[in-house]
């Protein structure tokens, strides 16, 4: 399955928001490279933030073949240590329907380091091809519409709510859902899973419905 051609305008609209919303936010925006703790925690990824990353590893394969397969060992063992816990379906990444599995995943591995980052250098190694979640992560963001401003715990402190809301940073919801429909289209297999699921190729799909359990925030 394909990454939709409109994932670079998606990515390149992020870039630009987040840009903006640094400039505004100054000193209150505190988000560097070594700053982790948005790094752990299981979340839940869309079906086109899987392509993305799949994309990624694809290009890593070509270019950084050494990296790629560090990738894919941390994946693995993120699975292998995790996977017993996992509210789902171990083998294809496919999270539990059941509402007991939702609950228990509010609960799983909310420690785990993504095994994107490298625990070296506290970088993320896909950064380029990093999953929605962890674009918004930091500034002030509502994450549907109606829903209040969040933001970073370790970001804008001392600010008001005035000073925080005009740092907000536009997500384009509408554009990801369309392209979430693109590939629904391509494929309606396609689903959410997890970061180390979606490091390992090919990944698999499950034909279960999605889970409706919002990600938490990463970066």
């Amino acid at each position: 399955m394909a990454l939709p051609s409109g994932d670079a305008q998606l990515v390149q609209i992020m870039d630009a928001a987040l840009a903006d919303a640094a400039r505004r936010a100054g000193s209150w925006l505190v988000c560097r490279e070594g700053c982790t703790p948005c790094c752990h925690g299981a979340f839940i990824i869309n079906a086109l933030d899987v392509e993305r990353l799949r994309a990624g590893m694809t290009t890593l394969r070509a270019t950084d073949p050494s990296l790629a397969e560090t990738l894919a060992q941390r994946g693995r063992a993120w699975i292998a240590e995790y996977g017993p816990a996992f509210p789902g379906d171990r083998d294809t990444g496919a999270i539990g329907d059941s509402e007991e599995d939702r609950q228990a995943f509010e609960e799983f591995a909310n420690e785990a380091a993504c095994p994107a980052l490298d625990p070296a250098t506290g970088r993320c190694d896909v950064y380029a091809w990093r999953p929605m979640t962890c674009r918004v992560f930091g500034p002030p963001v509502r994450m549907g519409e109606g829903e209040a401003l969040g933001c970073c715990e370790l970001c804008f402190h001392g600010a008001s709510e005035a000073e925080i809301a005009s740092c907000e940073m536009t997500v384009p919801h509408e554009l990801e859902e369309r392209l979430l429909a693109e590939l629904d289209d391509a494929s309606p297999s396609a689903r959410e899973t997890l970061v180390a699921y979606a490091l390992l190729s090919p990944v698999p799909h499950a034909t279960t419905p999605p889970c409706d359990k919002a990600p938490c925030p990463a970066r």
